[in-house]
């Protein structure tokens, strides 16, 4: 389990290299007021005096703190000189002759040997970021210290809790630290090192008020009672070292901190931990093995090891999941383009094939919440045409009197003795032009399909077009340009379709089964009609003696145009009116019918044939025509601005998510208990 921390300071590494950390591990936050002594506990941790100190906010900035154990410096000169098996800590700064030292991951290959240099740096390192009129900023400092004197660690120093703006601070200042540590140790796999002075009520502790409100059970939360020496005298903290006052899962020790004066005598820390052992024997016997910065230590390392433990399992799990979700990523903006030539020809290959597919129904993406491609225009041919065209009624729009008035018009000055044709043939002919319209409706609404399998195919089955803006949209423009020139080609051709019909009326139709009926009709008409001339002689006579209002009798003197004047309602058909009226209709309708069904065949043959498989047929030869140009191939391949930054950062990203594998891999199950 020793390597359990380690692994934990590699891991930081590797995502600190790629400038985020995409994955919550575990590490020790260390929450406390200003002045509580929070400084005081790292350096009793370290051993050194490497932290700034002054009065008011001092730790302005999070600082990261690694403690790495290692050989001492006469042990590790001999295994240099020897075979050379040294720690995997220090295999990286095998040169450093001394037996502590420090470095910053902003300071670059430089090693810090003396302490005082390390805080200097850790002050002028907080100004640079923060500046120096006491602000906080949320960028973290990172600060390996190896030496053989600490134990494996990984802590997290921020800044302390404070009420009050001091100087140039603003007026939110106690919001932006509150904030600041609670977006640390809202981390469900950090634990949470809650520092309290003694002297101070521990009920209004401003540090574990804060840990409940994320670790609420106290699961996580460790408490440490700072400043056991500076409490008023005949009281001590026993109630609250035994857990009685506030009970803490993880536990309570009592530290005693380097007075001011210690500091500026500069006691040494050594002596600071004797004196720290002295004083607990004395004031808490019962405790003193369970207390004081040696035991925090050795408990903290204990803890963190086992936190690690838990947290593995999940944390290998996440590095897993991300690793497919950045490969994934990192596919879809492509490679880099080498062969121009090439890439275009295959980029253009794979949009005219989506775009095929699309309409033959094989495309790779295919949508569930609305028809597109092939499916829609299927549903235009069958549902919209052919229900339009259903719903529209052969006789619509056909009164008797223009049927009546068709018939007089085309027998001249003579009255008719029977029902011209051409008058069927006007009417008809009326009739059949209202198929043009939805058929040229048809040919636009196919037409507007296309165009979105165009926006269909960019969006969804060619993913790597969108890595070059340009030639995405000169696809999009040369696509555009040949539906564009199909248009007039198709709607001519369907407008030829209902002119071909209008141009002869073929009465001769093996469908056309009333012409047959009604010429029957007819015949036996005329044989009435020499039989019984006298019969109808008498209702000429009744109609020349009908009122001036009726349909054949204008008033005298007044001339009536046919066209306007409407039969009265008082005017009855006659018997022969109404028998013309109905042949006319009928044929009409028998004939309507079957050209109907002729145009509804026809219309989606013909947009089919002139329009939807020309372009098919023809798609990529005209998108290779228009752009395969050497002078275009460099300008069209251009990626966009974002494209290449992106892979470049997803590709570090996964080569980091890769490294954590390994890392974790090298831990065996059995290291685990």
């Amino acid at each position: 389990m020793e390597t359990l921390i380690p692994t934990i300071n590699r891991l930081q590494e590797v995502f600190l290299t790629v400038g985020a950390e995409i994955i919550q591990l575990p590490q020790i936050v260390v929450v406390g007021s200003q002045s509580s002594g929070k400084s005081s506990v790292l350096e009793s941790l370290v051993g050194r005096d490497f932290l700034p100190r002054g009065s008011g906010i001092v730790t302005r900035r999070p600082l990261v703190l690694q403690l790495i154990n290692v050989s001492p410096l006469q042990e590790r000169l001999k295994n240099e000189s020897g075979n050379g098996v040294t720690q995997n800590a220090q295999n990286s700064y095998p040169g450093v002759k001394a037996e502590e030292w420090g470095t910053f991951l902003h300071c670059k290959n430089q090693i810090f040997t003396d302490f005082q240099e390390i805080r200097r740096e850790v002050e002028a390192e907080t100004e640079r970021s923060s500046g120096d009129n006491k602000g906080i900023t949320t960028e973290p400092i990172y600060l390996k210290i190896f030496s053989p004197k600490v134990l494996n660690l990984t802590l997290v120093d921020l800044p302390g809790i404070t009420k009050v703006p001091v100087g140039d601070q603003p007026e939110d200042i106690e919001a932006q630290v509150q904030e600041m540590i609670l977006s640390f140790i809202s981390n469900p796999n950090s634990l949470i090192l809650a520092v309290s002075p003694a002297n101070s009520d521990l009920a209004t502790s401003d540090a574990l008020k804060l840990a409940r409100e994320v670790d609420p059970d106290g699961r996580r939360t460790l408490l440490v009672v700072s400043k056991l020496d500076l409490m008023d005298a005949g009281t001590d903290a026993l109630e609250v070292l035994l857990g009685r006052v506030i009970p803490v899962r993880l536990g309570i020790i009592g530290v005693v901190n380097r007075s001011q004066h210690d500091i500026n005598t500069q006691k040494s820390l050594e002596d600071s931990m004797r004196d720290e052992q002295a004083f607990l024997q004395r004031h808490y016997p019962s405790l003193a093995s369970r207390a004081g910065s040696r035991y925090l230590a050795k408990t903290l390392s204990r803890l963190l090891m086992h936190h690690i433990r838990d947290c593995l399992p999940d944390l290998k799990t996440r590095v897993t999941v991300l690793s497919a979700q950045y490969q994934t990523r990192l596919n879809s903006y492509g490679q880099p383009v080498e062969d121009h030539s090439a890439t275009l020809l295959q980029i253009v290959t794979k949009f005219a094939s989506d775009y095929c597919n699309t309409i033959e129904g094989t495309a790779r993406y295919i949508q569930t919440t609305e028809l597109c491609g092939g499916a829609r225009i299927c549903y235009i041919f069958h549902e919209t045409f052919g229900r339009t065209l259903q719903s529209i009624d052969p006789l619509g729009g056909l009164t008797e009197l223009d049927i009546l008035t068709a018939i007089r018009n085309a027998t001249g000055p003579r009255p008719a003795l029977f029902v011209p044709e051409v008058s069927f043939e006007l009417l008809v002919k009326r009739q059949m032009k209202r198929l043009e319209e939805p058929s040229l409706r048809c040919v636009e609404l196919v037409h507007e399909e296309l165009q979105r399998i165009i926006q269909h195919c960019s969006s969804y089955s060619t993913q790597e077009l969108l890595r070059f803006p340009k030639l995405h949209d000169s696809i999009v423009e040369v696509v555009t340009g040949l539906l564009r020139k199909r248009l007039p080609i198709t709607n001519e051709m369907v407008h030829n379709l209902v002119s071909i019909e209008l141009a002869y009326i073929n009465t001769k139709h093996p469908d056309f089964t009333d012409a047959a009926q009604v010429s029957a009709s007819v015949n036996s008409q005329q044989a009435e009609a020499l039989d019984g001339g006298k019969r109808w002689k008498n209702e000429k006579v009744a109609e020349e003696k009908a009122p001036a209002a009726s349909f054949g009798s204008p008033s005298k003197g007044q001339a009536i145009n046919l066209l306007d004047t409407a039969v009265p309602v008082s005017r009855k058909l006659s018997a022969r009116e109404q028998r013309d009226c109905e042949v006319i209709q009928r044929l009409i309708k028998c004939y309507f019918l079957i050209v109907r069904k002729s145009i509804q065949d026809s219309v989606p043959k013909t947009v089919m044939h002139f329009l939807v498989n020309f372009v098919k047929e023809h798609l990529q030869s005209e998108l290779v025509g228009q752009l395969y140009k050497q002078p275009l191939l460099q300008e069209l391949l251009i990626e966009s601005q974002d494209t290449a930054q992106q892979r470049t950062e997803v590709a570090q990203m996964l080569e980091a998510l890769k490294k954590a594998n390994n890392i974790i891999s090298e831990i065996r199950e059995t290291h685990l208990w």
